[in-house]
């Protein structure tokens, strides 16, 4: 286990924590008191090896992507705003994505001919690089900003720590040029600072907590649910386990940015915030402007409105979102599955905007906080079911379960639960309506961590209202106060610094069994 904890650097590994991380630290502020130079030389390699240390297979890929991207990008920032520049961009992002739908899609390519139309063309068998979309689309966005005029900053050794800068590397978040590289090239994030040092360790508790005590948790409910191998699923099982994992994915994935902004504040960097609580939105727009947010600001920013966005009319803009969100399902993964949740999430965002063409001509008027509700709960449903076909390890498997969530296979409750409760329990047994998968105690066990999914998620705080004091992430929106619970909100007291201590302890003591992120895969 230990060998195995070593080879990959996870966040939430001994390895890391106890190595790596310390040793990273010391350098970059020892080496920061002789010159930031140095301090940036220092991060860039440590940065470099954490990612050789997951897979030195791929490098050279790495390497030489950053030094291509570089030196295309240092040309085209000469000749901003000209035909030649233009050229050189649309060649250099071609190139990235070519490279990207190599290692990605190749496979996916072939198979589907192979499916479709009866070949029989070998495949491939591409390892796929671990981080290649993140650090793909940040130096596409390097590009396009270059071209813009947007870029400052030429030092390659400064490039080189921006892409491979080693909180953000393997899943995240995406970012801009213009927002890191100013950070990097301030004198101060080069001396060790106290408070940078305890509100990164808060904030990565935070977020190291959510993954291995919540997220972790949820898991082993939600797999066997999606197991391909298992009998179709009644109404509560479905929902159960779509449910288990809607909440394992957002822990998970939040725990993620929230150690990858903890760590980088260590550093004295703040990096773009990645979540705002995305289940509590009205609407599936809302959802998208606090879900990934730095993906969603590329999609719009280098796909969406370079296609048009709404400037060409109503129907052309429904085209363009579904495009956008097919292209965006499609980035996630190489399979039918993730192209039908894009394409869902596509028809959800015209569902929306159509609505809300037609919704205030409409003659009746709906009370404020019953509209909320429903509103809350639509949008709430319909992420539910889409994430399904996201999770599924294919199509079959997919609309197994979402048929089970219509009750087509039953939607009787276990059998151990009728025969213990009695009752009205006992008389849906009676009927035959359809038998549960699984015990009582496994089925128990599944509601009551979503149960406590569901109440974190939306009545909790997230991790920036908390922090909201000490302005922990990068954020074009103000950071509401968490008026709800204001004792929650983080203050350099003893009695902040014990109870962060005993989340990071638990976490800590919960690392027996290290697991990838979700996000790893993408």
């Amino acid at each position: 286990l230990w060998v195995a904890t070593l080879r990959n650097m996870l966040f939430n590994s001994y390895a890391f924590l106890l190595a790596y991380l310390p040793v990273t630290l010391f350098g970059f502020f020892l080496f920061g008191r002789w010159g930031k130079s140095l301090g940036a030389t220092w991060l860039a390699a440590c940065s470099v090896f954490f990612y050789a240390w997951w897979d030195y297979h791929y490098l050279a890929l790495l390497l030489g992507s950053i030094c291509g991207n570089y030196l295309l990008g240092s040309y085209i920032t000469r000749h901003a705003g000209s035909k030649s520049g233009k050229q050189v961009l649309t060649l250099a992002i071609a190139g990235n994505l070519l490279l990207l739908g190599y290692y990605k899609y190749a496979d996916f390519f072939l198979s589907s001919v192979n499916g479709i139309f009866g070949m029989q063309w070998p495949i491939i068998g591409i390892l796929l690089p671990i981080g290649i979309s993140f650090f793909t689309f940040t130096q596409i966005a390097f590009l396009i900003d270059a071209y813009h005029g947007k870029v400052t900053e030429y030092r390659f050794i400064y490039y080189l720590l921006f892409v491979t800068y080693f909180p953000h590397l393997i899943a995240g978040p995406v970012l801009h040029h213009k927002e890191m590289m100013p950070q990097f090239d301030e004198d101060r994030n080069y001396r060790l600072h106290l408070n940078n040092i305890a509100v990164g360790l808060s904030i990565f508790s935070i977020g190291l907590a959510k993954k291995v005590l919540i997220a972790d948790s949820l898991a082993a409910h939600a797999a066997p649910v999606f197991d391909p191998h298992s009998d179709a699923p009644t109404f509560f099982l479905a929902w159960g386990g779509a449910l288990a994992y809607t909440f394992q994915l957002y822990f998970d994935f939040s725990g993620y940015s929230d150690m990858a902004i903890g760590l980088s504040r260590l550093f004295g960097v703040r990096l773009p915030l990645n979540f705002n609580s995305p289940y509590k939105s009205l609407n599936i727009t809302e959802f998208w402007r606090r879900w990934h947010m730095t993906l969603s600001r590329f999609l719009r920013d280098y796909l969406y409105i370079p296609l048009g966005g709404n400037r060409s009319g109503l129907f052309r803009r429904h085209i363009n979102l579904l495009v956008t969100m097919f292209l965006g399902g499609l980035w996630h993964g190489a399979g039918w599955n993730f192209v039908i949740w894009g394409a869902l999430h596509g028809g959800f965002l015209v569902v929306n905007h159509a609505w809300k063409g037609v919704s205030h001509k409409l003659p009746w008027h709906i009370p404020k906080g019953l509209s909320r509700l429903f509103a809350g709960l639509l949008t709430f449903t319909c992420v539910v079911v889409a994430w399904v076909y996201f999770r599924a390890p294919d199509l079959t498997t997919a609309n197994r379960v979402v048929l089970g969530m219509l009750g087509i296979w039953g939607i009787s409750v276990p059998e151990a639960i009728a025969r213990h409760l009695g009752g009205v329990w006992q008389l849906v047994a009676n009927f035959g309506i359809g038998t549960f998968l699984g015990g009582g105690t496994a089925f128990i066990e599944t509601w009551i961590w979503v149960s406590i999914g569901a109440a974190i998620a939306f009545l909790f705080p997230n991790t920036q209202e908390i922090m909201r004091r000490v302005e922990p992430a990068l954020s074009g929106e103000p950071i509401l106060s968490s008026s709800r619970a204001p004792i929650l909100e983080w203050q350099p007291s003893r009695l902040y610094a014990v109870v962060v201590g005993l989340i990071f302890a638990a976490g800590i003591l919960s690392l027996s069994r290290p697991t990838e992120f979700l996000y790893f895969q993408f």
